[in-house]
């Protein structure tokens, strides 16, 4: 978060659902960013302008690996918004798990939201 005067601003990471790219946040970003909130838009593995071809992603890590990156490039004390579409929610929850220090809230657009007490994969079978 970052505080400007009285107002609190967030920094929002915003994630795509699969057959998308950061594109897809371009409306919500803009609004976003107006509001004085610092946004980030990624293109996960092999989506939209990543440069990973779709046969160097072979894993659900892979795929994910943009948004991992992003994380572990955060200052430790700086908590993000996580928000994710469709299938990008898999996504966030993976990132949620692995640095909960780091994010503030996870939302899930119309996303897979994986159970706790549940695998994640779950939610694609059932």
């Amino acid at each position: 978060m970052v505080t400007k005067g009285e107002e609190t601003k967030h920094h929002f990471v915003l994630v795509h659902g699969s057959a998308m790219g950061g594109w897809c946040w371009f409306r919500v970003a803009s609004l976003l960013r107006e509001g004085g909130h610092k946004v980030s838009a990624l293109d996960l593995g092999a989506s939209g302008i990543d440069p990973a071809t779709a046969d160097q992603v072979a894993t659900f890590a892979d795929y994910t690996h943009p948004l991992i990156r992003l994380l572990q490039s955060i200052p430790a004390d700086e908590r993000v918004v996580l928000v994710g579409h469709s299938f990008g929610g898999l996504s966030i929850s993976l990132a949620a798990e692995m640095f909960p220090a780091k994010v503030s809230a996870a939302v899930f657009v119309a996303a897979f939201m994986p159970q706790p007490s549940k695998p994640p994969t779950d939610v694609l079978y059932h």
